[in-house]
């Protein structure tokens, strides 16, 4: 079956270049009316232009398609709401949000400075706060909508010299976690991409001819399909260079410690049974978690009356 955006409206953030730009001219193509974020600014965050998303916009325009360029520091909420606004304006709706800015401050822990970690956690997470914020109400209203946050391995995993990015990389996860259950019963739909691409991001990371081969083509492919009208829900895509997968989160069933037996020594007893990945499962919610503790302390208590 044929994914088209027809009639939909999408804002990409970070969209003038890399996977952004990929992402735009991605939903353009199949028929998405596309607001083109971009600041402008090198990848570490410093500078601004907006040459590079009026260039993504011509290229739409080009080819019979609609788009606006508006150069919001998604950082900045009061920038971002007046992106929302024109864009209300102009199509009178918002139906796809792909959370796609970054900007990258490497360096390892004991050499980062506080104002490195704070500015990365303010783009990648503020940044995706914000946008969402200032299109929630308005997804809510047409019960309708498809957000798209960009995560990492960096932040799953861990990877060296990037605390601050892969901080914020798994803060959105936890962001699209609650966003999934406040949204459900108005369809919004929010999932989370994981991307490998060669960009302006990656590009002194790797060779020449391994960037080519990440092409941020491939990883669009994968996105398109989370803000689809069939996108699955709280789904997280892993995607590079041909390659896709799915990540996610598990629970072991776990083990109960009577209050009376609990004690450092009496966990670690038990240590093998609390990691048994036998019959772990993923979890819904964070109450859930409560819940099936409880579940055990009842079911203990239970088998102490017999």
């Amino acid at each position: 079956m044929s994914i088209s955006f027809e009639g939909k409206v999408a804002i990409v953030t970070g969209a003038g270049n890399g996977l952004g730009r990929s992402h735009a001219l991605a939903l353009a193509a199949r028929g998405a009316k596309v607001v083109v974020n971009d600041l402008g600014g090198a990848r570490d965050g410093s500078g601004a232009s907006s040459e590079a998303s009026q260039e993504v916009v011509r290229l739409i325009e080009a080819h019979g398609g609609e788009a606006i360029s508006h150069g919001a520091n998604v950082a900045n909420f009061d920038e971002v709401q007046d992106m929302v606004n024109q864009t209300m304006e102009k199509w009178g709706r918002v139906d796809i949000l792909i959370n796609n800015a970054g900007i990258l401050r490497d360096k390892s822990f004991s050499k980062m400075t506080l104002d490195d970690f704070k500015l990365v956690m303010d783009v990648h997470v503020m940044g995706s706060v914000n946008c969402t914020k200032a299109v929630w109400e308005i997804m809510r209203a047409q019960n309708y909508g498809r957000i798209v946050m960009t995560t990492s391995s960096s932040g799953m995993y861990g990877n060296f010299g990037q605390s601050n990015y892969g901080a914020a990389k798994m803060a959105v996860l936890g962001f699209m976690n609650t966003l999934v259950l406040e949204g459900a019963k108005n369809n919004i739909r929010v999932n989370a991409l994981a991307p490998t691409a060669g960009t302006r991001m990656t590009e002194d990371l790797m060779p020449p001819e391994i960037v080519q081969a990440f092409a941020p083509e491939a990883v669009t492919a994968g996105m398109l399909t989370l803000c689809d009208e069939e996108a699955p829900n709280r789904f997280i895509l892993c995607a590079g260079a041909g390659g896709y997968s799915s990540a996610g989160m598990f629970e072991t069933e776990g083990c109960f410690i009577p209050e009376h037996k609990q004690s450092p020594e009496t966990v670690l007893e038990h240590w093998s049974e609390l990691t048994d990945q036998t019959g772990q499962a993923a979890l819904i919610s964070g109450d859930k978690q409560g819940e099936k503790f409880v579940l055990k302390a009842m079911a203990f208590m239970k088998s102490q009356q017999k």
